[in-house]
């Protein structure tokens, strides 16, 4: 079956198998989604915010609705909290911005749901 899945990115291994929607190379423990492997690199599609504009990495955001936070003992992320120097990565699902959030720590985050400032 290792026939026809990609080789590694990461160190070019030929032994990669399948992982629920993961992609995992056994030799150097790199892991990616299968959707990535046969995606073009050097096109990227743009990230864009609530209200339409496009987002790039170190940008400030503020946060456009409450957000219930799991595991934070019931907390939530206010309307308006400000996040500095976001990140935008392939997350888990459609959480697309990885962000330090003041009083939670570091996060995913959902573009619909922020602002750009």
């Amino acid at each position: 079956m290792s026939d026809t899945l990609p080789a590694c990115p990461e160190c070019a291994s030929e032994y990669t198998y399948e992982m629920g929607a993961l992609l995992v190379c056994p030799e150097c423990a790199h892991e990616w989604s299968a959707d990535e492997a046969g995606a073009d690199e050097s096109v990227e599609a743009e990230i864009r915010d609530a209200v339409g504009n496009v987002l790039a990495d170190g940008d400030t955001v503020t946060i456009v609705k409450d957000l219930k936070v799991k595991g934070a003992g019931g907390g939530s992320i206010k309307v308006g909290t400000r996040v500095k120097n976001i990140r935008l990565v392939q997350g888990v699902g459609d959480h697309d911005i990885d962000a330090k959030v003041d009083g939670f720590g570091p996060m995913q985050l959902k573009s619909s749901v922020v602002k750009k400032v």
